[in-house]
């Protein structure tokens, strides 16, 4: 099935669940653990990637845990999400190779939502550079896979587009050739060395939850908003695991 074809309906879960960010976040600062200094030595670098209308500043706080544990972290560059996939992905290939040319090893992406989307694409174009991806929230089984509400927002980012708005994604990126190879991207199955990992949420009130769940990827469930994954304790708990077993690994080669 086409990445653009809608493979499930509309989520079930209401969107007014969507306002459970305040009390997330307050869980993980409560969470003394993943507060502490690590500052483990031999960490991988991260890139990371905001989700649709969100930019850099929407991860900043996955940012700053990332630092406190010792990796180098860099941004997408990316103010608001909303432009053409194969131009930002195009503009991302180039950032992800100096990053891994930088620190002398290969790449972790972590995107939220629609940047989970754009970090698999840059995960298949860019196999020697990238060894682990992480979606949060990312309908790459189906992009279409959304609440109605936020499908009205995407019709009108696209219409903009259309009247000539600069960096604004256009109807042409669903329906022309422009975005045709990040549409293979999302069904091209990732290289075997890439540790990927789809974090999905069932009560998840933006995005189909079923639509998260790559067949290149490890699904890991959480109970979180859309909204909330990047600053929920169990998503912090599962990149903890994800990259203290490289370390492990690492120190017992």
């Amino acid at each position: 099935m086409s990445a653009r074809e809608t493979a499930a309906p509309p989520p079930a879960a209401p969107l007014w669940g969507e306002l459970r960010f305040g009390r997330e976040l307050a869980r993980l600062v409560a969470a003394q653990g993943l507060r502490r200094r690590i500052r483990a030595v031999d960490t991988q670098p991260v890139l990371l990637i905001p989700g649709f209308m969100a930019g850099d500043t929407s991860l900043m706080v996955l940012r700053a845990w990332l630092a406190r544990r010792g990796h180098p972290v860099s941004m997408s560059g990316i103010r608001v999400n909303v432009g053409c996939a194969a131009e930002i992905v195009g503009r991302l290939q180039e950032h992800v190779r100096e990053l891994a040319e930088q620190e002398g090893r290969s790449v972790a992406l972590i995107g939220q939502s629609r940047g989970g989307a754009l970090a698999r694409a840059l995960a298949v174009r860019e196999p020697e550079h990238v060894s682990r991806l992480v979606m949060l929230g990312s309908p790459v089984c189906d992009p279409l896979a959304v609440a109605p509400q936020v499908m009205q927002t995407v019709k009108l980012m696209a219409r903009l587009g259309d009247l000539g708005l600069p960096r604004m994604f256009s109807s042409a990126c669903a329906d022309g050739e422009c975005c045709d190879g990040f549409w293979q991207d999302m069904e091209t199955p990732l290289a075997d060395h890439i540790e990927a990992i789809s974090v999905y949420s069932r009560s998840d009130g933006i995005v189909d939850w079923r639509a998260c769940i790559d067949p290149s990827a490890r699904a890991v469930e959480v109970e979180s908003s859309h909204c909330g994954m990047s600053v929920h304790p169990a998503v912090y708990g599962t990149l903890e695991a994800l990259f203290d077993a490289s370390l492990e690994a690492a120190w017992n080669g």
